[in-house]
């Protein structure tokens, strides 16, 4: 378990990942994205977390190159959309990400939903992709076991990361045990249920008990399971206080309650990908 925001995890392919990353989800113009880029790096963030989904790409490339932080220094993630997916239109897709971001290498590239159509083809240029040194680490995001499954089946290395979405309200258990049995990290997504959880009564409590806000005592529920966060925020004081939770400790009772708290509420799935992943690819 992490004792400071800097500290990293070995992945299974060796490389080295921040627990605490910071998520630009939703962080839409030039000037929002190059405050927030900066609070976060100053309260000691180096992972930072994108997406072609999300449009903003060139504006964290271009909030990185105006605040010169070292390159070397941060991580970077992003994630391929299901329109770019397939083998050239991925590797195409890469390079775009590559110059969006101003940099020759991402950290970790994952792809963002399982398509059936491509599921084989994407990974491959995936894998590709790594060999060429464009990418330092790859993995997937929104993966049931069914799809761990099945790209085993074909791949010559698996994903390190599977990240999904995850918050008391959705401990997704078994899903991480999955994820656990083929050394895949889990980085959660949503790790506060897109503000679902920040004021449930039982959180409440313990972080009074503690002094610490709500927010805080859910990321610390996360690392304590050995769940990679990726909070995001473009408020200055909420983005250095979910850095701040390095200094205290969940008992076993406190994370037992939280977990009890799970109600596989779900916030964020697309039902019509999550139709075609069920159909496509049933889990019975």
């Amino acid at each position: 378990m992490p004792n400071s925001i800097k500290d990293t995890i070995k992945l299974a392919d060796g490389n080295q990942m921040p627990m605490e990353g910071f998520g630009t989800y939703k962080l839409a113009d030039q000037d929002t994205m190059d405050a927030a880029i900066k609070t976060a790096f100053e309260s000691g963030y180096r992972l930072f977390d994108t997406a072609q989904f999300y449009n903003n790409e060139e504006l964290l490339g271009n909030s990185i190159k105006k605040l010169k932080i070292n390159r070397k220094e941060i991580f970077l993630t992003t994630k391929i959309p299901e329109p770019k997916q397939g083998y050239q239109s991925t590797l195409d897709a890469i390079d775009e990400s590559l110059e969006k971001l101003q940099t020759d290498y991402i950290d970790l590239l994952l792809v963002h939903w399982p398509i059936h159509s491509q599921f084989f083809d994407t990974w491959r240029a995936f894998e590709k992709a790594k060999a060429e040194g464009k990418v330092k680490s790859i993995g997937v995001s929104n993966y049931h076991q069914t799809h761990l499954d099945l790209l085993s089946t074909t791949a010559d290395e698996m994903p390190v990361v599977n990240q999904i979405e995850d918050h008391p309200y959705l401990t997704q258990e078994p899903m991480i045990e999955a994820n656990k049995q083929r050394n895949i990290l889990t980085q959660a997504w949503s790790p506060m249920g897109r503000g679902a959880t920040l004021n449930d009564a039982t959180i409440k409590d313990i972080a009074e008990k503690h002094g610490k806000s709500t927010a805080q005592i859910i990321l610390r529920w996360h690392l304590q399971r050995g769940i990679a966060v990726i909070p995001k925020s473009s408020n200055p004081e909420r983005i250095k206080q979910n850095a701040d939770i390095y200094d205290f400790n969940l008992s076993d009772e406190e994370m037992k309650q939280i977990s009890a708290l799970d109600k596989q509420k779900r916030t964020g799935d697309d039902p019509e990908i999550v139709y075609e992943i069920e159909h496509q690819y049933p889990t019975h």
